[in-house]
């Protein structure tokens, strides 16, 4: 009777491990199936309401085509980022950026917003550039943090040594943090990619990347 009891309790535990495993291959791929089928339907919603009813592709086809939306606003910011890259689209821009920059609240809103776009879609500004460590938000905690740049201006005039912008970020959401000025030799460099390092803030330290050798070309050091 006890051995029947034993193989029960066996073959229970093997069902849990394969369910277990189910959920771990398939709850990823349906969360981002999920996200990106929200995503595609929300933008299909907002630009469907900028276009009159008659041009809907729709009207033409017996069937739905997701994704109508992305299509549309692909081709017009293609096309505005062909106009804007011209004479006349630079001059077009400096003179509603003049006109921005005019109004007292809307032009520190515009900056701000412009500048982060700027960092995070242009590849030759590197928003993140490396990952580190620094004890934060006391002496014997440890923070992950991005090295974003070298700190200039007067927050650097006001410091006795160099000091480096480093954003920490919160979890699970890595767009919102804190921006610290960190003097560089607090710095402790990480050997992980600015990827895996936001991999495992989103993943609140259940994805860990593997250590790799300090003398690896991988290694970065902060600049």
């Amino acid at each position: 009777m006890q051995k029947n009891g034993t193989d029960s309790v066996t073959v229970i535990s093997k069902i849990w491990r394969h369910f277990l495993s189910g959920v771990l291959v398939t709850a990823p791929l349906a969360l981002t199936a999920y996200i990106v089928w929200q995503t595609i339907t929300t933008i299909d919603e907002k630009v469907k309401s900028l276009i009159p009813a008659k041009y809907y592709f729709e009207k033409y086809i017996p069937f739905d085509l997701p994704g109508f939306g992305i299509i549309i606003a692909f081709v017009v910011f293609t096309l505005i980022g062909t106009f804007a890259t011209g004479f006349l689209g630079r001059l077009f821009v400096k003179t509603g950026e003049r006109f921005v920059n005019r109004m007292p609240v809307v032009r520190g809103l515009y900056s701000a917003v412009k500048q982060i776009f700027e960092a995070v879609f242009k590849r030759d500004k590197n928003s993140f550039r490396e990952v580190v460590l620094i004890e934060y938000p006391r002496k014997g905690l440890w923070s992950l943090g991005f090295v974003t740049g070298v700190t200039q201006g007067e927050v650097q005039q006001g410091t006795k040594e160099e000091v480096v912008n480093v954003f920490v970020p919160t979890t699970p959401n890595p767009t919102s943090g804190y921006l610290l000025f960190v003097p560089r030799s607090d710095l402790k460099p990480m050997s992980m990619t600015v990827e895996e390092g936001i991999k495992m803030v989103v993943s609140a330290g259940i994805i860990t990347p593997a250590a790799l050798d300090k003398n690896s070309p991988e290694n970065p050091k902060v600049k």
